[in-house]
């Protein structure tokens, strides 16, 4: 019998999977921290025999090459990915023995990239699942717009013929295990749903129902912006990512802590939002330990700029720290834990700022004047926004802040996490702000004046 371990990223929306048979598995695009798949073959007590890559990923750093050196396991990579390292070129058909009876096969699925390939497991010649990477997702695919501008709409028509050859050449029974789509950027649209098989994509993916041209025109028109620092994942993969290492950083005390803040370099509270708002160091950014923070934090801070971590606990610190480890940021800086009373000097005092609701929003005198700011994506304005609110996605406001007219600034997203950062942003900056934590849909209920999107209806 085989095995499938799903290995859940959730920060980052991704997946990496074990799978094998009694004695050897295979790890199927596994993640920089390599602990944990270690673990995970450990508690099935296999041998890792093969490390699979289904392409040169763009949005995390991959631990394949280290998983394979720690492991000695053949290290599978599309035989098409310009990479800088030794490995096993895979070609379109290979086929290699997992465990008694149980195999791996490799289709060529280009689209996400153009070497992309997806990887059937087989018990006995029989096709059970599919890892598909970036190939076909759950009700999507994976966006084509993440190698060269001038490829995009090649590979968009790539990702509609991929999607069709797996749905012909497997059973609809066969489960489909994408890495991406659960909340990732590599998903050319939100995947709805947790599992799904070849039949039931053949029912309802657009790449499955839509003739190639409708399907090509609408995923280009859907593609939104992507995380900046992309640009540095898929070089880092292909040269060949160096161990991870999880090891504490240098203690920070205060008067550290004001002179980093004093030499430009960021310090990050990794605190809830509502914990921030009350008291803060002043200069410092919140990206929650428990939001997506490697995505946004990764997105805008300058690459390579130090970075000091001011956590609650040694467990939230070392949490964020694997987390941007995952994404390149490898080392930080410095950082402390405790209290923000502890990380200021004598002489200094905390800063604060309100929060809100939409009902409070609504609630002031229409003549008061005050800034909306709208830190929402293009897509998501796109169904509907409060009238004459600013629109300054959240990856674009450290460069356009002052962009803002003066005066009190209401910054909103659509759930709140958004808005914590965008608001740490500008108390940095020294505005006046305050952070309205409720969702968007509340907003439509409290009579504030709305503008309905093209998406929505009017």
């Amino acid at each position: 019998m085989f095995f499938i371990d799903t290995l859940e990223l959730e920060g980052l929306g991704n997946r990496s999977y074990l799978a094998g048979g009694a004695h050897t598995a295979v790890a199927v695009d596994p993640p920089r921290d390599v602990d944990q798949v270690l673990a995970a073959a450990a508690r099935r007590g296999v041998r890792i025999s093969h490390v699979v890559e289904t392409h040169v990923h763009n949005d995390y750093v991959s631990g394949g090459l280290d998983l394979a050196r720690l492991t000695g396991a053949a290290y599978l990579v599309p035989a098409a990915a310009r990479v800088s390292f030794d490995r096993t070129p895979v070609h379109d058909g290979d086929t290699f023995a997992v465990d008694d009876g149980i195999s791996l096969r490799a289709l060529a699925t280009p689209g996400h990239t153009p070497h992309h390939t997806s990887y059937v497991l087989e018990e006995r010649g029989a096709a059970v699942a599919v890892f598909t990477g970036g190939s076909l997702l759950i009700g999507t695919v994976g966006r084509p717009d993440l190698v060269e501008p001038r490829l995009t709409e090649e590979l968009a028509r790539a990702q509609h013929a991929s999607a069709h050859r797996l749905a012909a050449e497997l059973p609809d029974e066969t489960e489909v295990l994408p890495t991406h789509g659960f909340g990732s950027f590599c998903s050319s649209a939100q995947a709805d749903g947790d599992a799904t098989t070849i039949g039931k994509e053949k029912a309802g993916n657009d790449a499955l129902v839509q003739d190639v041209d409708s399907f090509v025109s609408a995923l280009l028109a859907g593609l939104d912006d992507v995380p900046a620092y992309y640009a540095h994942m898929g070089p880092a993969n292909a040269t060949g990512p160096a161990p991870i290492d999880l090891t504490a950083p240098p203690v920070a005390d205060a008067a550290d802590i004001t002179a980093r803040l004093a030499a430009g370099e960021w310090v990050v509270d990794l605190r809830t939002r509502i914990a921030f708002a009350r008291g803060h160091v002043a200069g410092s950014f919140n990206f929650e330990a428990d939001g997506k923070i490697a995505t946004y934090l990764a997105w805008l801070i300058p690459w390579g700029k130090p970075v000091t971590l001011l956590a609650e606990s040694p467990e939230q610190l070392a949490k964020a720290q694997r987390e941007l480890a995952r994404v390149g940021i490898d080392r930080p800086a410095a950082a402390a834990t405790g209290e923000p009373a502890e990380w200021i000097s004598a002489n200094e005092e905390l800063r604060s700022f309100p929060r809100a609701t939409f009902a409070d929003l609504a609630a002031l005198d229409p003549y008061e004047h005050r800034i909306v700011l709208d830190v929402r994506r293009d897509s998501e304005r796109a169904d509907g926004w409060i009238k004459d609110s600013v629109h300054i996605p959240i990856h674009q406001l450290h460069r356009r802040r002052r962009e803002l007219p003066a005066g009190v600034v209401w910054v909103h997203c659509a759930g709140g996490m958004r808005a914590g950062i965008a608001a740490s942003l500008l108390d940095a900056a020294g505005r006046d702000v305050v952070a309205v934590d409720d969702s968007f849909d509340a907003a439509r209920s409290t009579g504030l004046p709305m503008v309905t999107g093209p998406r929505s209806g009017s």
